[in-house]
């Protein structure tokens, strides 16, 4: 365990920094996110090692990987980090150019589809607050704010929380689309194994959402024909109404193409309907500014509004 006397020699640029390269898993990617140079960035955390007499590093080619003592200067780090955002919140109700920043992580569709609105009203009300908003996968994710690098997520409730504190945020229905003039396009409902004879268009293998319905398919005993696989939602739907092949995404991504050339079929599985959750680590550990962000995402009720 590092003590805070030794803690203490390092200024904030030292613990920002480690912290990106922890995160990074890569020093010349934490000093990109530092802006700093990767000579500067490497001597400093060479002369963090060299104050504690420990390395926090154990470095590879192209990665760097946290030794024990790493990952306690990480946990100090973040301490210190996020008491100073309390700091920065609190003052920022007296000192009007002073700035709040939350970090909010969240899975892509809530990311696409409930966010946006939600962010952009809150925002409009709280000038003096910013927030920096990424998308990753919910289980990096829940990983991400039980180590402090975020403040709040925005989850599918189908991953381990590892005790986070959780709120109802929305209800995300996943639908079948086929042109209109296939014979799937004809029914209203339908089970996803009913479908699997079909070819599909999907997302990219990386994306979340499609390796789930991987998984699902492969628990029917079967995989899906994937005929192509794009990026995001628009370019399936497009695909799909020239005939390509039928897709599973998001019932909220098809809102805008209810008269084209697209049936929505619902399904009729129980796992098509899944729930996100907004988490956090302690509420009341929370900043002043990320406090009233995480209570104005709860009070949208996304949830019971779909």
């Amino acid at each position: 365990m590092i003590s805070l006397r030794v803690a203490v020699r390092f200024d904030l640029i030292d613990l920002r920094l480690f912290v990106q390269v922890a995160e990074t898993a890569s020093i010349t990617h934490g000093a990109h996110q530092a802006n700093m140079a990767l000579a500067s960035a490497s001597a400093r955390i060479r002369g963090m090692e060299e104050t504690l007499g420990v390395p926090l590093l154990e470095r590879g080619p192209r990665w760097v990987k946290l030794t024990p003592a790493g990952r306690a200067l990480v946990h100090h780090a973040h301490v210190v980090l996020q008491q100073l955002e309390r700091m920065r919140g609190e003052l920022g109700k007296y000192a009007l150019g002073l700035k709040g920043h939350v970090r909010l992580l969240s899975n892509t569709i809530a990311a696409t589809e409930f966010l946006p609105a939600a962010l952009a009203d809150f925002l409009a009300n709280h000038p003096n607050v910013d927030i920096e908003l990424e998308e990753r996968p919910s289980h990096d994710i829940v990983q991400a704010v039980v180590s402090g690098f975020a403040d709040a997520g925005v989850v599918v409730d189908l991953v381990d929380l590892a005790n986070l504190e959780t709120f109802p945020f929305a209800t995300d229905r996943l639908v079948l689309i086929a042109p209109r003039h296939h014979a799937l396009g004809r029914r209203r409902e339908i089970a996803f194994h009913d479908a699997l004879d079909q070819e599909f268009v999907g997302l990219n293998s990386a994306n979340a959402l499609q390796n789930y319905l991987g998984q699902q398919a492969a628990r029917a005993g079967r995989t899906l024909k994937l005929r192509v696989q794009l990026s995001g939602s628009d370019a399936i739907c497009r695909m799909v109404e020239h005939g390509v092949g039928v897709a599973i995404i998001p019932e909220t991504a098809t809102r805008y193409r209810r008269r084209s050339a697209l049936a929505v079929v619902r399904l009729t599985d129980a796992w098509a309907v899944r729930k996100l959750l907004l988490c956090v680590r302690d509420f009341d550990d929370l900043a002043d500014h990320a406090k009233q962000l995480v209570e104005h995402l709860k009070a949208q009720d996304c949830a019971k509004r779909r």
